[in-house]
């Protein structure tokens, strides 16, 4: 790889990791803006910190029953608590935030009516500074919202308030524009101390009215009501005002108006109850005291003492023996089950009937012994042959113990039969007794279920009476306050770390748009950084601005800025390739006025000092000026030359400088590129190699013309000069395009005009140059716009 192309590939990487190093060479130079805007930024933060509204947060908690996750009472509050409910957090959320709560607590408080205190610059609220509070007589009438101040002072020495030249006493109904108002003591006031009332002796107040509605959409608009967390019933309050009082004030006026609604609820729900319960008493005893002389009329005319247990008893005797009955009948079929079981049994085994309700031992036992014979003679018959002994002996025992067994359920039907008759014949005793009893035992017994009925109702609606009348005198709400309203210490709005953060972060952002809008609205190449971003050739050098006006800014022993700047530019000729074997070196730009020219000059005195000989090359033909800066004539030179006049020896002139010479342009040709490519150049060139150290060749700018294309590969290395503010953005951003396509050889950038401007300065070192004088050293910042 060659040696510039290896210095591009290292700058190339150079450049990607120096992104955050461009940033600061494009915005570091304008830091007396910034320095400004934050300065700005300083001072609009601290204006707004002094004189912007202070709010204080004031925060307050509220503990709820809730159906799902509610806290239950004691059994002793639940038996109190008739006409409470169990509360849904969510809900209560809401009839907090209601814009009746909030329209009781304007009212309570009188924030329709809010006092201010005159001030220089601002004015401030006076809920705790005003002696007195405005109250309207009827603050429902009033519909709209007024903006008139009613400005009002406190007359110490007639003990009144003062409005309009006029003295008011505490209490005394005034008419306003809106509505009829008076002075009330404020309960909040705080007296201010010795000092305070000696500097303002007569503060000015002033009050304005405001409708209730647009006083509670306020207040709705301020605070917030949310719930701790989903599984707790606990609900927080919070509201922010520029007076801590009145904020813990709201809420605390909040809870209370909450709670006065939930048992202002209980009390008319009971109030209702109890007036039904009373309204159905009188009802209930007229018709308890009519049912009752009913029926001591009727056991006074029919001489009835108590028939009605005498009733009962046969009713139970008559229910006992039908259910003896009925007991008896069920042995019967049990016995009947059994018998016809024996009677219908052929010697094949089965399952013995069930003796439920039989409480003969004798019968289950005789039975127990059937069923083990069958069952045995069943496996014999299975196993053993017919005329077995065995076989026959069971046989014998099943034929012997079936009479048994009827005999036994034949005694037990005898008995049953005659226990059952001898029943249904009480029975009908029984019925013929009830037959008798008179009709009047009926009427009688309807007589007194009417008075059950009656005496039920009477002693429930008297139990609910007493409950309602206990839960009306102790009714609570459902709810309990764990903390009341509470302000913070200090103001959490405006914050100042907030504030001056959002200052900042514009002023920053102000300067980078106004940095950002001035390079997009310029269409010249203004930074290095812009070089960089554009193209891939290397910068090998840069050049200020020299405001003298001597074209030649370099010369034996002089230490300017910019004559060090070429000598740092002559060093770096080593990194493209430069040296004994190759010595051509081309200049060249995009337009004319880039100073290609005077980087031509001072390039070949800062080669020359070294003892090189140098010899320079006007070879822009159409506008050349690289003689003028050396005072050579052009009546004689290269085009000379290349059309055969002349010979290299002739047009070799002598620039005053040691080691430096010239070759002028000579008169300008019709058909300059023709002239370069025939040849005679390169023969000129060979000739220069033998006898030069150095040969730096000037030629027109790329842009116009070719001639630079068709010069640079004939050249070792070049130059192309790029000018702040003067060469155009748009010829940069092509510079790369044109070189793959049509090939500068072995190119570097010499950043040329780089201006000290009023955001930058530029130096190097300790105070080496001879621009600082010796007794002030001072250390310089190399700034890259």
């Amino acid at each position: 790889m060659q040696q510039g192309e290896l210095m591009q590939d290292n700058y190339k990487r150079h450049n990607e990791g120096n992104v955050l190093q461009n940033l600061f060479g494009k915005y570091l130079p304008w830091w007396p803006l910034f320095a400004g805007l934050f300065l700005l930024g300083l001072a609009g933060s601290w204006l707004y910190i002094r004189y912007a509204k202070s709010l204080y947060e004031s925060s307050a908690s509220l503990l709820l029953k809730d159906d799902k996750k509610g806290l239950d009472d004691s059994n002793i509050m639940e038996s109190l608590n008739f006409f409470g409910s169990k509360k849904i957090v969510e809900n209560e959320i809401e009839v907090i935030k209601s814009r009746s709560i909030a329209k009781e607590v304007a009212k309570k408080l009188r924030l329709y009516a809010p006092i201010r205190k005159k001030g220089r610059i601002k004015d401030i609220s006076a809920y705790t500074f005003s002696p007195v509070i405005v109250e309207a007589l009827n603050v429902d009438s009033i519909k709209s919202s007024h903006d008139e101040k009613i400005y009002f002072s406190v007359d110490s020495i007639e003990a009144g308030i003062k409005v309009n030249d006029r003295i008011y006493c505490i209490g005394d109904w005034m008419e306003t524009p809106f509505g009829i108002v008076r002075f009330q003591p404020n309960p909040y006031y705080n007296v201010p101390e010795k000092d305070e009332e000696d500097k303002d002796d007569k503060p000015l107040f002033y009050f304005t009215i405001s409708s209730i509605k647009a006083t509670a959409n306020a207040l709705l608009d301020g605070i917030g009501v949310s719930a701790s967390s989903k599984q707790s019933t606990v609900i927080n309050l919070t509201y922010r005002d520029e007076v801590s009082k009145r904020a813990d004030n709201i809420l605390n006026e909040f809870i209370a108006a909450y709670n006065r609604a939930a048992v202002n609820d209980k009390n008319v729900l009971a109030a209702n109850t109890l007036a039904f319960v009373e309204d159905r008493l009188r009802f209930v005893v007229n018709d308890l005291d009519s049912v009752e002389q009913r029926l001591e009329r009727f056991k006074t005319h029919n001489r009835i003492v108590d028939i009605s247990e005498q009733g009962r008893q046969f009713l139970q005797n008559v229910s006992l023996n039908d259910q003896k009955v009925e007991e008896m009948n069920m042995q019967m079929s049990v016995l009947n089950q059994v018998e016809e079981y024996v009677l219908s049994k052929n010697k094949s085994g089965a399952i013995v009937p069930s003796t439920v309700g039989v409480a003969d031992p004798v019968l289950s036992k005789l039975l127990d012994q059937l069923y083990e014979l069958e069952t045995q003679y069943e496996k014999l018959k299975a196993t053993t042959a017919e005329n077995s002994p065995l076989l026959m002996s069971v046989t014998e025992q099943l034929r012997n113990i079936r009479p048994n067994i009827l005999e036994n359920i034949k005694n037990q039907k005898r008995n049953l039969e005659a226990g059952k008759n001898n029943l249904i014949g009480t029975v009908n005793n029984y019925s013929t007794m009830l037959q008798r009893l008179p009709s009047t035992e009926r009427k009688l017994l309807d007589i007194s279920r009417q008075q059950s009925i009656k005496n039920s109702i009477y002693t429930f609606l008297l139990q609910k009476r007493e409950e309602t009348m206990l839960s009306y005198a102790s009714a609570v709400a459902d709810s309990r306050i764990i903390d009341i309203g509470e302000s913070t210490d200090k103001p959490v709005s405006p914050r100042k770390i907030i504030v001056l953060a959002v200052a900042m972060a514009l002023a920053m952002g102000v300067g980078i748009g106004f940095v950002e809008i001035k390079d997009l609205m310029n269409r010249n190449v203004l930074a290095k950084t812009e070089i960089e971003r554009y193209t891939q050739i290397p910068i090998i050098g840069e050049v200020s601005l020299d405001k003298s006006g001597n074209p030649l800014v370099i010369a034996e022993g002089k230490r300017s800025f910019i004559a060090e700047q070429f000598r740092q530019l002559r060093t770096s000729l080593g990194y493209l390739g430069i040296n004994s074997r190759r010595k051509k070196i081309l200049v060249t730009s995009s337009i004319s006025g880039e100073g290609k020219s005077f980087i031509c000059a001072n390039l070949g005195i800062s080669l020359a000092l070294i003892d090189k000989k140098v010899v320079l090359i006007e070879l822009d033909l159409r506008k050349p000026k690289l003689s003028q800066l050396f005072n050579i004539p052009r009546h004689s030179g290269i085009s000379n030359y290349l059309i055969s006049e002349k010979e290299a020896e002739d047009i070799i002139k002598s620039t005053g400088t040691s080691n430096l010479f010239i070759i002028p342009s000579g008169p300008v040709p019709p058909n300059p590129s023709e002239l370069i490519l025939n040849g005679r150049l390169q023969e000129l060139l060979q000739y220069l190699e033998k006898h030069f150290d150095y040969i730096i060749i000037d030629t027109a700018p790329v842009n116009p013309v070719t001639d630079a294309h068709i010069i640079s590969p004939m050249c070792d290395a070049t130059l192309f000069v790029i000018r702040q503010g003067y060469t155009p953005r748009v010829h940069l951003q092509r510079l790369d395009e044109q070189s793959r396509l049509q090939g500068l050889k072995n190119a570097a950038i010499v950043f040329n005009g780089i201006k000290a401007s009023k955001f930058s300065s530029y130096g190097y070192g300790y105070g080496y140059t001879e621009d600082e004088p010796a007794n002030k050293v001072k250390k310089k910042i190399k700034f890259e716009i």
